[in-house]
């Protein structure tokens, strides 16, 4: 029974820290949208040492020696369909704001653009890989 308290124990820390690593998934987004790098980055910290975590426990879990056992439980099938669902909300959250940062890429790239456009147009060339920059060649030069 001891041993069954011990995987109960790891299924109770695996759910706290999937509650953490989807804390900081949503506290991301936020950051995403004001543009905080420091912030996003400490975040990102965090959300490595959450998953380093998530991970250890699962491998804990893995070789439990009641696994096998346990598996054969409702109330065990019932936690890992629980902590399945808050891994799912994860990746969801994950998902959501990689488009989040696409987003703020495409806006920042549109905004570059109307800034070069508007800086000169006569001056306004593309580079090898189809992005807009400023061709100064020539500007300056006094012979």
């Amino acid at each position: 029974m001891k041993q069954d308290t011990a995987l109960s124990t790891l299924l109770n820390q695996q759910q706290e820290h999937l509650t953490v690593l989807l804390l900081l998934l949503e506290n991301e987004l936020t950051i995403i949208g004001k543009r905080d790098v420091a912030a996003l980055e400490q975040n990102t910290v965090r959300k490595a040492t959450a998953l380093d975590a998530i991970q250890a426990v699962d491998q804990q879990i893995s070789q439990h020696p009641e696994l096998a056992s346990a598996k054969q439980r409702d109330d065990f099938r019932h936690c890992v369909a629980q902590l399945d669902a808050m891994l799912t909300r994860c990746k969801e959250q994950n998902e959501i704001n990689r488009q989040a940062v696409e987003q703020s890429q495409l806006v920042i790239e549109r905004y570059k653009h109307e800034l070069l456009n508007q800086r000169g147009k006569s001056g306004l060339t593309y580079n090898a890989k189809g992005k807009p920059s400023l061709d100064s060649v020539g500007k300056g030069i006094k012979a």
